[in-house]
């Protein structure tokens, strides 16, 4: 049986492909490449260019490659866009994927994976968050997330869709082959990366006066493949016959804007240059996990959790990947 992963060619999807291609996994990447890079799928895996909420493209390939599990990866993921464009996001996030949870279990795909978010919860009532934390999202991003998990509660219990949605705090790091790629880029570990090799001038530090130790938002971090790795446990539990779950994926440890700018000085090695901005809409002060159920229910347990191993990782690709993708290095194409 096979694995769709939708969003493939995406940041964290990509390294998704690869640990299921290590194990031996039959893989099918659908990814409409909007955001996704298509140098980014693992070499030898079947690709199809296309939408999620194309039906007749998700028959094809459930037909074609006898797909029995889902990992849905495929979502816009700006959080100011998204307050500027909710429409946009509650189209792709939710509808689209409404479509595609039809089309899988019309075709008789039953296990589904997702790729959900700490934004559900919003501003925290308590740190750190665990899953019984209360849910009201204060951006649509958010709510286009939660609103694909009130599906899938739903689509359990009338049509036996089993899932495992996977709500994340901040995705980090590469792997060797497989790093962060982003246009426009809005995320600070690789801006930071950007301003040490010289790409962009300086970084802003969006808010001096968030309610945290020095007055910078905080963030829970967690490299990407300690998240593939909890997908490949979840699509391990469905398998088994187990239930349906919504569980956190974080580090259970918070670091600030400038602790993070600081990590990557000491990383890098380079001086990073930085900018006093406003707040951006929708940003919460501090977000970080309990991971607990994680731990209990998948026996995941993160092997990379410190900060200064997840972003010399990720500074490790950016200097063989200096224009993303489609500007490697010569001695990253020669690997």
């Amino acid at each position: 049986m096979g694995v769709l992963v939708t969003g493939g060619a995406g940041y964290i999807g990509s390294v998704a492909v690869e640990d299921l291609k290590s194990r031996g996994e039959e893989v099918v990447v659908l990814d409409n490449l909007v955001y996704g890079h298509r140098e980014a799928v693992a070499e030898g895996v079947p690709f199809y260019e296309g939408n999620i909420g194309d039906k007749d493209l998700i028959k094809k390939i459930a037909a074609e490659h006898k797909i029995d599990a889902c990992m849905h990866y495929s979502a816009y993921a700006y959080v100011g866009e998204s307050v500027e464009q909710p429409a946009k996001y509650y189209q792709n996030n939710f509808v689209e994927t409404l479509h595609l949870l039809d089309a899988l279990r019309e075709n008789g795909v039953s296990k589904f994976i997702f790729s959900s978010t700490c934004a559900t919860y919003g501003v925290p009532q308590r740190i750190p968050i665990d899953e019984q934390h209360p849910q009201w999202p204060i951006n649509p991003y958010g709510w286009s997330k939660l609103m694909v998990e009130r599906a899938l509660d739903s689509y359990d219990e009338a049509y036996g869709l089993k899932y495992v949605a996977l709500r994340y705090f901040n995705a980090a790091g590469a792997s060797e082959r497989c790093g962060e790629d982003h246009d426009p880029e809005t995320h600070l570990i690789p801006l930071v990366l950007k301003a040490a090799i010289g790409k962009i001038p300086k970084v802003s530090i969006f808010g001096y006066d968030y309610d945290t130790p020095d007055g910078t938002a905080v963030r829970d971090y967690i490299h990407i493949s300690d998240l593939s790795a909890a997908h490949l446990l979840a699509l391990d539990h469905l398998r088994a016959g187990k239930d349906s779950e919504f569980i956190n994926l974080g580090n259970w440890n918070g670091y600030s804007v400038k602790q993070v700018i600081d990590t990557a000085k000491q990383v890098t090695g380079r001086n990073i240059r930085v900018e006093d901005a406003p707040r951006r809409a929708g940003d919460p002060p501090q977000l970080v996990g309990d991971s607990r159920k994680a731990r209990e229910v998948l026996g995941w347990k993160p092997q990379f959790p410190e900060l200064d191993k997840i972003i010399e990782s990720a500074w490790n690709w950016h200097q063989t990947h200096p224009d993303g993708y489609s500007g490697r290095s010569e001695n990253a194409a020669n690997k």
